[in-house]
C-alpha cells in the first residue's frame, strides 16, 4: 500500500487543494503531512519579522487543522536543506510516493528537480499538481507559445482556450497517520512522534554541517532584522524545539520561533500587532466576511480606493498575504466571489478592476517569469526589462554571478536609499508609506506605486532592482512573480511605458485625504502641522513649525532632493533610455557599455546633495484648496473626481489603455534585436503620439533641453 509523504510549501491550507487530494486518491496506509524548514529562506532570501511571522502561524494554523482532523497526525517541520533531507526520510520512513503542489518559480525549480532526481534514485514516485493559480501555468505559457505575457490581452487570448477554473473543493474529513512500517496506531501523538524522531538519530543537524552562507541578507549588518547579536538556532536540532519552545512540545516536529530566527519585533521596528494574522483559518474567515458585502464584491475596482488605506481597515480585501502562501485557494476565492456577483441584481464592475482582475494580473505576471526565468528578478539577462543607467544597479563577477553584498554606489545615492528606506525622506506621504510597510507588512497598492514612481523614474533614479529588494523584505505578501513585475511597471522597465506619467509626492495623496490623517497616523511627528503643511511640511513659516513642535531639519528632515528638479531630470533620462531602446539582452548591456553610452545621450549630471534651506512659504499650495475634494483623514474617502484629476499626475493603472504596444512588447521580449529597435521610439511613447503632450511634458523637455545647453 501507498505511504505518503505530503510537501508542504506555499500550500498552508487543507481546503481546495489538488496536490493534497492527488495524496489521498493514492488510498495511503500512512500520510506524513512535512514541512522542510529551508535555509535557503532564512539566509539567502530578504525576509523580514512580518512575514516570518505570518508564515509562522500559517504553519501552526494548517498543523492544528491537521491535528483536528486526526488527532495522532500534525505538521512534520523538520529543519535543514530539502535536497539533503528529503530522501532520508525517503529512507527511514519507507516512503513509496512524493506529493507536492507545482512551483515554477526560480528557486523552486531548482530545488524540485534535485528532490525529483533524489526520488526517482530511490524509487519513490513523485506526483506533482498545479494549485496556486486559476490555471496551470506551465500550460498557459504553452498557449502563449512560450512567450512572456506582456498584457492583460495576452493573457487573456492564452487561457481562452483553458475554459473556466475548476471549481474548489471541500478539505478532507479523514487523514491517515503518519505511521511508521509494520506499526500501530498509538495511544496519543507525542509517542508516534517520539519513534519518528528516533529514526532520524545519527543524522547531522543542519548547524553543524558546513553550515549558514557567509552571506547572510537578513542579517543586521546588511540592512536585515535579524538582532545585532541574533543568533540562529533554529537549525541546532533536526525536529525542534527552539530554545523558547513550551515543554510539552519538546523534539516534536515543532514549528520554529521568531528567537530561534534571532529576531525580535522590539529591536527592528516591525509591530506585529498592527498587521494580519496569518493562518487558513483566518483567510477563510475573512473570505466569509467580504462576500457577505454583495455591493463590496460586485462593484469593488481596484483604482477606486484610497492609497491611504491603514492595514487594519483596508479599502481592498488584503488577501494577498494568504494567496502567496496559500493559505486561501485562489480557486475558492474565485468562485465564492463569482457567485457574489451573479446574484447581485445592480451593475458590477468587469476586469481588469475587479476583484477576478486583480487575480489575471497574479497569473499575468506568473506565465512572463516562467518564460524569462532567473533573470526576471533584475534587469541583466532579462529580455522584457528595458536598460536604463540607474544608480545603484546590481553588480556581476566575470562569470556573470550576481555579487552580495552589492558594492556602494554614489555617495547621494546611497544616502537617498538609506532615508528612503528609514522614512526620513522629508516627503512625508513617502515616509508615512515606508513606515507603515516596515511596521505592518501592507501598503496599498496605490500607496506602493508612490513608492517605487518616487524612487525609481519619478525622483531618484535608483535602480528598481533596489526598491525590489525592500519590498521582498518586508512585503507580507510579496511575490517573486508580481514584485518584479510590478517593479518593471512603475518604473516603465516593462509592461508600462507611458513615463510621463509621474505622481505627485503632495498632490496626489492630497486628492484622497486633504487633512493628511495617514501621515499623522505613521508620522507623529508632523501631527500637529496644519492641513495645507501637511504633506510639504518644510515649506511651513517657522512659527508654524515651533507651533506644530516639530522643526524640519532637527526633529523631521528637509526633503532629500528637489521634486520637479528632478523629475524634469528624470523625464530627460527616460526619453533617452527610450530612443535607444536598450533591454537586459542588449551586447550592450552584457558587456557594459550601456551606461556610458545612455549618459552621453541624456547628459544629465550625477545626483548631488540637497540644499538644506529651501525656505518657506505661506502661502497655501494649490493640492490643499478647497477646489480639491478630500474628506476623510483615515483614508476612507472617495478618489477624486475625473474633472479635478491633474494630467501630470495621473496614475498608471490596470485600466490604462495601451493600444498596440503590448503587442510590441512582446515582440520585442523575444529577444529580437531587430524588433528591439522597432521599439526605441517608445512602446506606450510612440503608441500615444495622437495624444497631445501635456504642458507639463513640453516644460519638462524644454527644462532639460536648457540645462544640456
Amino acid at each position: 500500500m501507498a505511504r505518503v509523504l505530503y510537501w508542504f510549501r506555499t500550500d498552508l491550507r487543507l481546503h481546495d487543494s489538488p496536490a493534497l487530494l492527488a495524496a489521498l486518491n493514492l488510498k495511503p496506509a500512512a500520510l506524513f503531512p512535512v514541512w522542510c524548514w529551508d535555509p535557503n529562506y532564512i539566509y539567502k532570501h530578504r525576509v523580514g519579522l512580518n512575514r516570518f511571522r505570518f508564515l509562522l502561524e500559517s504553519m501552526q494554523d494548517v498543523s492544528d487543522g491537521i491535528t483536528k482532523i486526526n488527532p495522532l497526525s500534525q505538521l512534520l517541520v523538520v529543519r535543514g536543506d530539502p535536497s539533503d533531507l528529503l530522501p532520508e526520510l525517503f529512507k527511514r520512513w519507507s516512503i513509496t510516493h512524493c506529493v507536492f503542489e507545482q512551483d515554477v518559480n526560480g528557486y523552486a525549480r531548482e530545488r524540485d528537480k534535485k528532490v525529483q532526481d533524489a526520488a526517482k534514485k530511490a524509487g519513490v514516485e513523485v506526483v506533482i499538481e498545479p494549485g496556486h493559480h486559476l490555471w496551470d501555468v506551465e500550460e498557459i505559457l504553452k498557449k502563449h507559445g512560450g512567450k512572456p505575457t506582456m498584457s492583460m490581452k495576452a493573457l487573456e487570448g492564452a487561457v481562452k482556450g483553458l475554459g473556466d477554473p475548476a471549481r474548489p473543493v471541500d478539505a478532507p474529513t479523514k487523514l491517515p497517520s503518519p505511521l511508521l512500517k509494520g506499526k500501530s496506531e498509538p495511544s496519543e501523538r507525542k509517542a508516534l512522534l517520539s519513534e519518528l524522531r528516533k529514526t532520524l538519530e545519527g543524522l547531522p543537524e543542519y548547524s553543524k554541517k558546513p553550515g549558514p552562507p557567509k552571506v547572510d541578507l537578513n542579517s543586521a549588518e546588511l540592512g536585515g532584522q535579524r538582532k545585532p547579536d541574533g543568533k540562529v538556532t533554529c537549525y541546532d536540532t533536526l525536529t525542534g524545539p527552539d530554545q523558547d519552545a513550551k515543554d510539552g512540545d519538546k523534539d516534536n516536529f515543532t514549528v520554529p520561533t521568531l528567537a530561534s530566527l534571532g529576531m525580535d519585533p522590539a529591536a527592528c521596528g516591525a509591530a506585529p500587532e498592527a498587521s494580519v494574522p496569518g493562518g487558513e483559518t483566518e483567510a477563510l474567515r475573512r473570505l466569509e466576511k467580504i462576500c457577505k458585502d454583495a455591493a463590496y464584491v460586485a462593484t469593488f475596482a481596484k483604482p477606486k480606493t484610497s492609497p491611504s488605506s491603514d492595514t487594519l481597515e483596508p479599502s481592498t480585501t488584503l488577501l494577498s498575504p494568504f494567496l502567496k502562501f496559500g493559505c486561501l485557494s485562489i480557486r475558492k476565492l474565485w468562485w465564492d466571489t463569482q457567485d457574489v456577483i451573479d446574484n447581485y441584481k445592480g451593475s458590477k464592475t468587469s476586469p481588469p478592476e475587479n476583484l477576478h482582475g486583480q487575480l489575471l494580473f497574479r497569473e499575468m505576471y506568473a506565465v512572463a517569469e516562467l518564460a524569462v526565468g532567473d533573470p526576471f528578478q533584475g534587469i541583466r539577462g532579462n529580455k522584457v526589462s528595458r536598460y536604463m543607467d540607474w544608480y545603484l544597479p546590481t553588480h556581476y563577477d566575470k562569470e556573470g554571478n550576481k555579487i552580495e553584498p552589492r558594492p556602494r554606489g554614489d555617495d547621494v545615492s546611497e544616502s537617498r536609499l538609506e532615508a528612503f528606506r528609514a522614512g526620513q525622506t522629508g516627503f512625508p506621504w513617502i515616509d508615512a508609506l515606508i513606515r507603515q510597510l516596515r511596521l505592518t507588512g501592507w501598503v496599498h497598492h496605490l500607496g506602493r506605486h508612490s513608492l517605487a514612481s518616487f524612487l525609481t523614474r519619478g525622483q531618484c533614479w535608483i535602480s528598481w532592482e533596489r526598491g525590489s529588494e525592500v519590498f521582498e523584505e518586508w512585503l507580507l505578501d510579496w511575490d517573486p512573480n508580481a514584485n518584479p513585475g510590478n517593479w518593471m511597471w512603475l518604473s516603465c522597465s516593462a509592461f508600462f511605458a507611458q513615463y510621463f506619467r509621474v505622481y505627485g509626492i503632495a498632490t496626489f495623496p492630497a486628492k484622497y485625504d486633504k487633512s493628511g490623517g495617514h501621515v499623522r497616523k505613521y508620522c507623529p511627528e508632523l501631527a500637529n502641522f496644519p492641513d495645507k503643511f501637511i504633506y510639504a511640511p518644510h515649506t511651513a513659516p517657522m512659527e508654524v513649525q515651533k507651533k506644530a513642535g516639530c522643526i524640519i531639519g532637527k526633529d523631521y528632515p528637509f526633503p532629500i532632493l528637489d521634486e520637479k528638479e528632478e523629475k524634469a531630470r528624470c523625464l530627460n533620462r527616460c526619453k533617452a533610455a527610450y530612443d535607444i531602446g536598450f533591454y537586459g539582452t542588449s551586447k550592450e548591456v552584457l558587456e557594459g557599455k550601456a551606461e556610458g553610452i545612455l549618459r552621453k545621450k541624456h547628459g544629465e549630471p550625477d545626483p548631488k546633495p540637497p540644499k538644506r534651506d529651501p525656505g518657506t512659504n505661506s502661502k497655501i499650495p494649490d493640492w490643499a484648496k478647497a477646489g480639491h475634494e478630500a474628506k476623510s483623514t483615515t483614508g476612507s474617502s472617495a478618489p477624486p473626481k475625473k474633472e479635478e484629476e491633474d494630467e501630470r499626475e495621473i496614475e498608471p493603472h490596470e485600466t490604462d489603455d495601451h493600444g498596440d504596444e503590448a503587442e510590441q512588447e512582446e515582440k520585442g521580449a523575444d529577444g529580437d534585436e531587430e524588433t528591439g529597435k522597432e521599439q526605441k521610439n517608445g512602446g506606450t511613447w510612440k503608441s500615444s503620439s495622437k495624444r497631445k503632450a501635456s504642458k507639463s511634458e513640453r516644460e519638462g523637455e524644454t527644462a532639460s533641453k536648457s540645462r544640456k545647453k
